[in-house]
């Protein structure tokens, strides 16, 4: 963990270096011009591609991504324009890469806290009862595999079918589903000013869990045991600082 955190500081600040390199090599040529709430301390620290329409938009681009043209590299198919902006189409990436964390979070903290799932009498063998994901994966049959690669398989082919059909006017992340969609279970019904709020939360919890499932996947892998099983390790108060009368976690 203490590499992966180190390597990351190490790619944030070489983000800001190389700026004006960034700006003369895109394909929009977008311009610093406006100043960026992520990076207060930079007066022009935001590209003009990032206008703040965008929920979870504070204008941390030091990189470039957004200034790119994008939308031309994932669908040069299309010629009459009807295709989402790059800035739209970096947004789909995100979200849908959070939603994917997201369900990759519960699925390293889940079996640890709730212990093994009903099947191991129909597969013969011991394969729902692995808490740490990356031995689950490993021992579940060759079926489930199967399934768990069907069900995304689907899910990304109504995506993509989705960003065909509506084109530039497709919100990103849209999958037809909730309060605007076709499919709308749970009878969601917010108003604009709730709505937007939680369009808000959503990415906010997609960026956490982008970081999260990755620290989780990199801990189970260093340590060889589920993350529940770290934290309960890393709370128990050893005998010398109980004494103290104060502990904090091993490595604090």
């Amino acid at each position: 963990m203490k590499l992966a955190i180190t390597a990351a500081l190490i790619g944030t600040a070489a983000a800001f270096s190389p700026a004006s390199q960034i700006k003369s090599t895109t394909a929009l040529s977008a311009s610093y011009d406006r100043p960026s709430e992520a990076l207060p301390f930079a007066k022009n620290g935001a590209p003009s591609t990032l206008d703040g329409s965008l929920p979870g938009d504070v204008g941390f681009d030091p990189v470039g991504f957004s200034t790119g043209d994008i939308a031309s590299l994932f669908d040069r198919k299309n010629t009459d324009g009807n295709t989402m902006s790059s800035t739209y189409w970096l947004r789909e990436a995100e979200i849908t890469h959070g939603r994917i964390a997201q369900l990759a979070v519960v699925g390293f903290i889940w079996p640890a806290l709730y212990g093994s799932f009903p099947g191991n009498t129909w597969t013969g063998v011991d394969a729902f009862n692995y808490p740490n994901p990356l031995e689950a994966i490993q021992n579940v049959p060759l079926v489930a595999i199967f399934q768990i690669v069907g069900a995304m398989s689907w899910v990304e082919f109504r995506r993509v079918t989705l960003i065909k059909e509506q084109g530039a006017s497709r919100v990103p992340g849209d999958l037809g589903i909730g309060q605007y969609g076709t499919w709308n279970p749970l009878n969601l019904n917010f108003d604009e000013e709730k709505y937007a709020e939680i369009e808000l939360q959503e990415i906010k919890h997609c960026r956490l869990a982008m970081l999260g499932a990755l620290g989780l996947f990199l801990q189970n892998q260093n340590s060889g045991v589920d993350v529940v099983t770290q934290i309960g390790k890393a709370f128990t108060m050893p005998e010398y600082v109980g004494k103290a009368g104060y502990f904090l976690p091993e490595g604090i």
